[in-house]
């Protein structure tokens, strides 16, 4: 085994306890994970393209310690956002302190803000809207039809995008995926910037909305993907936060146990869930991954880990232990 770095080596001396402890016991299993032959998928909810995840988690694409992600089309899209209009990003240590009324200027100003930090509008998301009604306009005109994360992989692997880039490209996990083919499951992408551009062109009658493939057909995708991919170990199953980007693809196990009759199927083989939503009365995303047992989604002996504590913190100290760094 390649010899651990000085942030690994950090975290293994000094975090012995409580979610520290935790997020070492994760990264742990992970790589046991990847020894034995297992595949992982990863889960983006929240706003982690904003944060920039993209600086370790795709360098952890590129060393195949990712296999399939599922994520929030916000996620999708904010990470291309950055890569292209990262200069034009506004940040805002004192953000807890500002009135309703500095909240309206940034509106005023076209600056979306995300805790600390503000997406420019004109520079982010019509830059990026253009190249997709491009992208959109070909499959109408062709009779094709694609994944929302496809059309961000054409734009992506064109090339076109590159006179304006404006970070490293290697910091961007889109990127990362794209070159690598990495499959990407994008539920209810409909909830994002860029879905509600598509909507409001199929409203003015630009384009059919049936060149996007929907939400049912990742799901049969995914079902595919994970019967072919489990063999009888399983796949595991890494979730920064909570929401619709770890409900929808962890239910794929007892849809095939359940509802195709398919109970030779391997259950997710490792969960792990970073999420600072604490357990509470129908809280999904703070349940305990004990209750999942009585989905059908995970059984007895899958190892599980939750760190209770903010990913942007957790999340790249893990994936530092897994690149050896």
């Amino acid at each position: 085994m390649m010899q651990k770095g000085p942030i690994s080596q950090f975290i293994t001396h000094h975090y012995k306890h409580f979610n520290a402890a935790a997020l070492v016991d994760a990264a742990k299993g992970y790589e046991h994970q990847l020894e034995t032959g297992h595949k992982m998928m990863i889960t983006l909810a929240g706003a982690m393209s904003t944060a920039e995840l993209g600086k370790s988690l795709a360098e952890m694409i590129r060393q195949d310690k990712v296999h399939i992600i599922s994520c929030t089309g916000a996620n999708l899209e904010e990470d291309v956002f950055n890569l292209v209009a990262h200069n034009h990003y506004k940040r805002i240590p004192h953000y807890r302190d500002l009135s309703p009324a500095e909240e309206q200027d940034l509106l005023e100003h076209h600056f979306n803000r995300v805790t600390d930090t503000c997406i420019p509008e004109e520079e982010a998301m019509r830059n990026i809207e253009r190249n997709l009604i491009d992208a959109w306009t070909r499959a109408d005109r062709n009779g094709e039809r694609f994944f929302p994360h496809e059309f961000f992989y054409q734009i992506l692997l064109s090339g076109e995008l590159k006179e304006k880039y404006q970070i490293d490209p290697k910091d961007s996990w889109l990127l990362a995926a794209a070159e690598k083919g990495l499959p990407i499951i994008v539920p209810g992408w409909e909830d994002s910037t860029c879905g509600n551009f598509f909507a409001s062109h199929c409203m003015e009658k630009l384009f059919k909305p049936g060149i996007l493939k929907s939400g049912i057909e990742y799901m049969m995708f995914l079902a595919d993907w994970y019967r072919h991919n489990a063999a009888d170990k399983g796949i595991g199953f890494f979730q920064i936060g909570g929401g619709i980007a770890g409900d929808f693809p962890i239910c794929v196990v007892p849809m095939l146990h359940q509802d195709l009759g398919l109970e030779e199927t391997p259950m997710w083989s490792y969960f792990c869930q970073i999420s600072d939503s604490t357990t509470s009365y129908g809280s999904y995303s703070g349940a305990v991954p004990n209750e999942k047992i009585t989905w059908g989604k995970l059984s007895i002996d899958t190892p599980k880990f939750i760190v209770e504590s903010d990913a942007t913190i957790v999340a790249p100290l893990i994936f530092a232990y897994l690149l050896n760094w």
